[in-house]
């Protein structure tokens, strides 16, 4: 009987023993699962506050994606405009330059023929007019000479003008100056590539005074400085404004199309600067997200007309100190344009097979 009971009581402690360790088995799973619920990070969030979409991030979340915040500072700049620039191919300007200098030579040599021709005849006039110590076959065969050298001089010299006119009107005066001068630095820093010459189209608001030097993007994203040389007799079709032509010292291969960035006063402002990395399009737009709030991000126009080597210059929708995205601003887009409650995955299997 004794025995019994003290096998039915160490069943008994067995089972408590079991029951309690479940308990708390079940407990501390709980508690494991509410403590790593709670650590997890929400999901982003959109919201609407006075009218202005706000993407909600929890710092946790900003880690793990990297965004990335920088106070927008106040920067000097002298104000200006982006205009369309286009590298001339200069090869008909060399072309034209060495039939110019033929044609120089050309009419050099008709002059000093020309007036020998007029000083034989000269000579033989006076003869003839001395009691015809030369026949009048003579004088005549001097004086035709004389009047065709004459003619080929005259010829020489249109074909001359005309080269000259060619020059001027495919590449303006400037360009015709360093073509016929003997010794131009311009011209051999074009023939040995070590400078290019752009067209750049000014809009008509500028007038008849562009500036002298103007900064023109490179392909590997550099602004390398140009120097006016005169107004384009040419226009590009495409481009409406007032063509000119600027040199500038850099190896652009012909033909190119880029742009130029021209100041539009010499009197230097202060502007806010977004840096290009900031600025994410939208709808055909520029913007950039600024963090208002620790997990808060807000999205704000970002106005293209004003573009300059670093970044875009605004004058308005911010302010000094904006914490402005400058990483992970695509990934606060695209967020904010996710479509929200479509559902991703079917509640009910059997109901999705067709």
């Amino acid at each position: 009987m004794k025995l019994r009971l003290i096998l039915l009581s160490a069943i008994s402690l067995a089972v408590a023993s079991g029951a309690g360790w479940y308990i708390y088995q079940a407990v501390h799973d709980s508690s494991t699962s509410t403590t790593a619920d709670a650590q997890s990070s929400p999901a982003p969030a959109v919201q609407t506050v006075n009218g202005e979409t706000v993407v909600v991030v929890s710092a946790e979340a900003q880690r793990a994606s990297h965004i990335e915040v920088a106070p927008l500072a106040t920067v000097t700049t002298q104000p200006g405009i982006n205009a369309d620039a286009t590298v001339i191919d200069l090869q008909p300007l060399f072309d034209l330059r060495n039939r110019l200098a033929s044609a120089r030579a050309d009419v050099d040599t008709l002059t000093a023929q020309a007036a020998s021709s007029r000083t034989q005849y000269e000579g033989s006039r006076a003869l003839y007019a001395d009691d015809r110590n030369i026949s009048l076959k003579t004088l005549q065969a001097a004086r035709s000479a004389m009047l065709s050298d004459d003619a080929k001089l005259q010829s020489a010299r249109v074909t001359l003008a005309g080269l000259d006119g060619a020059v001027r009107q495919l590449f303006g005066d400037g360009l015709a100056h360093a073509a016929v001068a003997p010794a131009s630095k311009l011209f051999q820093r074009l023939q040995s590539g070590q400078a290019v010459v752009l067209r750049v189209t000014l809009p008509s608001s500028i007038g008849t005074a562009p500036p002298e030097r103007i900064a023109v993007d490179t392909p590997d994203g550099r602004a390398v400085p140009a120097q006016r040389l005169s107004a384009s007799p040419l226009a590009d079709p495409g481009v409406q404004g007032n063509p000119w032509l600027y040199v500038t010292s850099a190896a652009l291969p012909a033909n190119l199309r880029t742009s130029a960035r021209v100041p539009t006063s010499s009197q230097a402002v202060s502007a806010l600067m977004i840096p290009r990395r900031a600025v994410v399009w939208y709808g055909g737009e520029t913007w950039a997200y600024v963090r208002t709030a620790p997990e808060r991000f807000t999205r704000r126009y970002v106005p293209a007309g004003n573009e300059g080597e670093h970044g875009f210059m605004v004058s308005s929708g911010f302010q000094a100190g904006d914490q402005i995205v400058t990483q992970g601003a695509q990934l606060l887009l695209s967020e904010e344009i996710k479509p929200r409650g479509i559902a991703t995955a079917c509640k009910d299997p059997p109901e999705c097979d067709d």
